[in-house]
């Protein structure tokens, strides 16, 4: 026995439809292809890895998310981070192409699969096998058990239950989501990494509903910002062990719940990008820059490093077309000042709206013209004012780099030790 569908009451019902159109809002803004939109895409997928993570302990800035799912170095996730970062990386990119695949089944194989991904940088959680023993969570100061897992021999046969349910057409496939996370990490059927298995498996199951894409159908980000009440509402219907036969409505409320606001968060999220991606772009315009500096432009704003590898990925992700090694390396420099100048990555936390990005993106833009000017004009130069910094340390001038002439301008373009 495994934990049952509650039937839904009016409220719950009226919730679904409130989210169906919602789903349909969202879809609709993110459908048409945005010069834009891939930066929304990358972030989108970044913040859902980093929510997943940090609800285990493996904590990271969105920056070094978005250089370890870019096979980039990170600056200050430790190497255990970093693994499971990556692992997690390479379960969603398999479910980001699986999803559209119609003859698809989930199937034992495939949860082994993606368990295998995730955990395969420590063999000594069996990744990829079921767990070889029974599993308890204790309470790291007290050394009380605090939930105990269905015994080790009745894993296989959960699981499989688990899976007839899935094939059923006649619940919402927001509530079988939510009720496939349930059971699955209540069963708790791996050594290590049955919260990212539940959660990647809720993802799974709703990027196949085609609705929206499969970055936006996530609700990791949301359950990451809120932890502790994500835990709460698995305790409460847990109860402390394996009881199927308890109520799992206060869960799926939970999980409807979740669904709103971050569907709330990506709408505001893709006006705030259009707004920045248009500033962006009359920026690069403004210094002569071709229109592709301007998703470099975007990431400094963001407080992400510019690299040269992120440079390329963020241009073919927006602009849609490849640069050179030689080219990256060249139009990242203005960027890679912008970001020096304004000592981003000492600062994330500065950036709490579009608008104070966009200021500061500004003002350190003259502050790169009058540092151009000092360095061109020496004995000429006068002290240029600019607009006043954002509270904060403000950082040390740097010594700008040397860049060619100008290009000329472009037109625009159309046992987890307590972890769950």
């Amino acid at each position: 026995m495994i934990f049952e569908t509650p039937e839904l009451r009016e409220d719950e019902q009226d919730v679904l439809n409130l989210l169906a159109a919602e789903r349909e809002q969202l879809r609709d803004r993110v459908a048409k292809p945005r010069r834009w939109g891939g930066t929304l895409r990358r972030v989108s997928f970044a913040r859902a890895v980093q929510g997943s993570n940090s609800i285990e302990g493996y904590n990271a800035s969105l920056d070094d998310v978005v250089a370890a799912v870019e096979g980039e170095p990170t600056l200050r996730a430790d190497e255990e981070t970093q693994h499971a970062l990556a692992g997690y990386r390479d379960a969603m990119t398999y479910v980001l192409q699986i999803a559209g695949d119609e003859r698809l089944e989930v199937d034992e194989g495939l949860l082994k699969s993606l368990h295998f991904m995730m955990i395969k940088y420590d063999l000594g959680k069996n990744p990829g096998q079921w767990r070889p023993g029974d599993f308890y969570v204790r309470n790291d100061e007290s050394g009380e058990i605090v939930y105990q897992g269905p015994a080790s021999e009745e894993v296989s046969k959960l699981i499989a239950e688990m899976l007839v349910e899935l094939r059923r057409d006649d619940d919402p496939v927001l509530v079988k989501a939510a009720m496939a996370h349930l059971n699955l990490v209540l069963i708790h059927p791996f050594s290590d990494g049955n919260g990212r298995m539940a959660r990647c498996l809720q993802t799974l199951l709703l990027a196949r509903d085609r609705v929206l894409a499969p970055v936006f159908s996530s609700i990791e980000e949301f359950l990451g910002r809120n932890t502790e009440a994500y835990y709460g509402v698995l305790a409460d219907v847990g109860a402390g062990a394996w009881h199927p036969e308890r109520d799992a409505r206060p869960w799926v409320r939970f999980c409807l719940r979740a669904h709103y606001m971050q569907i709330r968060t990506m709408l505001r999220r893709r006006e705030e990008i259009e707004q920045l991606w248009n500033a962006s772009v009359s920026l690069a315009e403004g210094n002569r820059l071709p229109e592709r500096c301007a998703a470099a432009i975007m990431d400094a704003a963001y407080g992400l490093r510019i690299r040269r590898g992120s440079y390329q990925s963020s241009v073919e992700a927006v602009a849609g077309e490849e640069i050179s090694e030689q080219t990256a390396g060249v139009l990242a420099e203005y960027t890679r000042w912008v970001e020096k100048s304004a000592g981003i990555a000492a600062n994330e936390a500065r950036f709490k709206t579009v608008d104070f990005a966009l200021r500061e993106i500004f003002r350190r833009d003259s502050v790169w013209h009058a540092a151009r000017r000092a360095s061109s004009e020496p004995a000429k130069a006068a002290p240029v004012a600019t607009p006043a910094p954002a509270p904060g340390p403000r950082p040390a001038a740097a010594t700008p780099p040397s860049l060619p002439p100008p290009a000329p301008r472009e037109p625009r373009g159309s046992s987890d030790g307590g972890r769950v």
